[in-house]
């Protein structure tokens, strides 16, 4: 890595701890914020939760193919400037449908930074240092969630609408700051695609379509998601406090070990994933959460003390994010090493809809689960966790050895998107 890739991987850094500080200081508030503190009711604070997931599924099929033609930088300061403008707009918009159109600038604008932020990793990167660019990106997005979050909590006060003004204000101009740290950049040359047709549009499609190894991903990407990201917040608290009798405070206390396990444990654990087959890291990752799973179940279902059923659920949140920790650093640069030359932008983009769909189906199927049914609950995902061991020893199969094992190669990006890739071309 030269001098000046080290410079803007910085500032990318940067980038990725203050657009996740944005996200950990007003998300967790906003339904207490729409519901009460705007008095607007229970429903919309449910549709601007929806408006979220649904403005992110929106923007990102569109914004892989900005990425391609303009570049991530350009992409990535439009993106910062409609989540500032949304922001600003949701801390004094008082009605629904102000609330509302303020809450899609605010989630498209935060959906599309992920795949411009990635796809800067991957310009700045080579194939030895990729890895542990993404697990410090991961590291430092966790980072912001939590002390975001911690900030937020202590500024808001649910009796008074301007300290939610407040907060929704400096996140607004978090984004502006950010967007000054990001113009700053100085990106490599990267090959991309610059004037092609509008028709290439559907051909970059059915070439990534065409991409086995691509395609197998997402499908896994899909579970991975699902079983675990689509859970948290969802079908495993509902089933802790249900099934389990779990304290609010015992959840919180979850949260905690997962935050803190993926702190402690990301570069431990990038040390033992680096020289291992991606394929393989994925597959003992499925390994660990059906562990996980199984100490769940042993905290609803099993006839222990509260004591061990604590301890017990704590460790379930403890396992996932030991599992996420070895992700980090493994699912990203495949995404990355998968992608033609100068269509990485593309790929990344399509995964992020991939992550945006499993959250979006995760919360929807795992919280009423959860909640009434804990036994089919449980079984159901841990049924999931060994499908994603199943499913990326499968994948190891599409992969070339050094797409799987990056270690052997010394090029940039690997250009070709599985075992039985077409070589590839100008046309994207």
């Amino acid at each position: 890595m030269t001098r000046a890739m080290g410079a803007a991987m910085r500032r990318i850094h940067v980038g990725n701890a203050l657009s996740a500080f944005g996200l950990g200081f007003t998300v967790p508030y906003l339904y207490v914020y729409v519901a009460q503190v705007r008095g607007l009711g229970a429903m919309t604070a449910g549709l601007v939760l929806a408006v979220f997931a649904v403005a992110a599924l929106i923007v990102l099929p569109f914004a892989g193919r900005a990425i391609v033609r303009r570049g991530p930088r350009p992409v990535l300061l439009a993106a910062l400037v409609t989540a500032a403008v949304g922001a600003l707009s949701l801390g004094l918009a008082g009605r629904p449908t102000a609330v509302l159109l303020s809450a899609a600038a605010l989630g498209a604008g935060q959906a599309v930074m992920q795949p411009a932020l990635a796809t800067m990793i991957v310009d700045c990167s080579t194939a030895d240092t990729r890895s542990r660019a993404f697990a410090m990106q991961f590291f430092l997005q966790n980072l912001g969630l939590g002390v975001g979050g911690l900030i937020g909590g202590h500024l808001v006060d649910a009796t008074r609408v301007d300290s939610f003004t407040l907060l929704f204000s400096i996140e607004a101009a978090m984004f502006l700051v950010l967007v000054g740290v990001m113009a700053s950049v100085r990106m490599p040359r990267a090959p991309r695609i610059e004037g092609a047709p509008a028709a290439s549009a559907k051909g970059s499609w059915k070439q990534l379509l065409g991409n086995r190894a691509m395609v197998q991903l997402s499908v896994l990407g899909f579970v991975l998601f699902f079983a675990c990201y689509g859970q948290f917040e969802s079908g495993l608290s509902a089933y802790g406090v249900e099934a389990a009798g779990i304290s609010t405070s015992a959840l919180g206390t979850a949260l905690a070990a997962n935050t803190l396990m993926i702190v402690v444990a990301q570069f431990a654990v990038l040390k033992f994933v680096e020289r291992r087959r991606r394929s393989r890291v994925i597959a003992g990752v499925g390994l660990i959460w059906a562990v996980a799973w199984v100490a769940a179940g042993y905290a609803g279902l099993g006839h222990g003390s509260r004591e061990m059923a604590t301890a017990a659920f704590v460790s379930t949140y403890a396992l996932f994010g030991l599992g996420e920790a070895m992700l980090s650093p493994t699912v990203a640069p495949l995404v990355a090493d998968l992608a033609p030359s100068g269509m990485a932008g593309q790929y990344n983009s399509v995964f992020a809809l991939v992550k945006q769909l499993a959250l979006a189906v995760g919360p929807a199927v795992g919280g009423p689960m959860g909640a009434s049914l804990p036994a089919p609950y449980v079984v159901t995902f841990l049924v999931f966790s060994l499908g994603i061991t199943f499913l990326a020893v499968r994948l190891g199969r599409q992969l070339t050895a050094v797409q799987d094992q990056p270690w052997l190669g010394r090029s940039r990006v690997v250009a070709r998107g599985g075992a039985s890739a077409e070589p590839v071309t100008a046309e994207a």
